[in-house]
């Protein structure tokens, strides 16, 4: 079996595939928001295990920062959400529209705002993101109730900037940078 540069294989008994279960692009306002948590509750609403409050949690959060912090924000920004069942739970990518600066968990938990990516990488089973000329992509795995441990590790391409759940990143891990999208 041919594996593609760049990919890691998971070897299983039986063929596992990925589907894309929605996709939206809004534009860069902050008013826009609610209505990408309520495509998101919809989407995984249908997808038995998987924690639809925090996905739609971890979802406004990635979005609110992708209006706030990059040229989505700017007048004719957009965003784009996609959602992608993969064996072992969904896949969450916000794609914006780029930025000087990468995404950083903020260190400081009694400040009054930034912890949108502390709490991504809290709740996620896995996250990272991906950089080219044309934007940014956040990603976020959410396992099913039911998913062994390591289920989404395949989804992760050679060279993405990736972090552990929990504390067990520093920003400084999450530095690399890759030029495709994990879809």
């Amino acid at each position: 079996m041919d594996i593609p540069a760049g990919c890691r294989h998971r070897p299983s008994g039986t063929r596992q595939r990925a589907a894309i279960l929605g996709s939206v692009t809004i534009p860069g306002s902050p008013e826009h928001v609610c209505g990408i948590r309520a495509f998101i509750a919809r989407t995984l609403a249908g997808v038995p295990g998987v924690d639809c409050d925090a996905g739609t949690l971890l979802t406004s959060e990635l979005v609110t920062n992708a209006i706030q912090h990059t040229d989505s924000g700017a007048p004719g920004g957009t965003v784009t959400v996609v959602v992608i069942g993969v064996p072992g739970g969904v896949l969450v990518e916000v794609v914006d529209d780029g930025s000087a600066v990468t995404p950083t968990v903020k260190g400081d938990l009694f400040a009054a705002d930034g912890h949108g990516l502390f709490l991504v990488q809290a709740l996620a089973a896995q996250w990272g993101y991906l950089r080219d000329p044309a934007g940014t992509t956040v990603w976020f795995h959410l396992a099913t109730a039911d998913a062994p441990e390591g289920a989404g590790d395949y989804l992760v391409p050679a060279g993405a900037a990736t972090a552990a759940p929990a504390a067990a990143s520093t920003p400084a891990q999450m530095s690399a940078t890759s030029s495709s999208p994990v879809t």
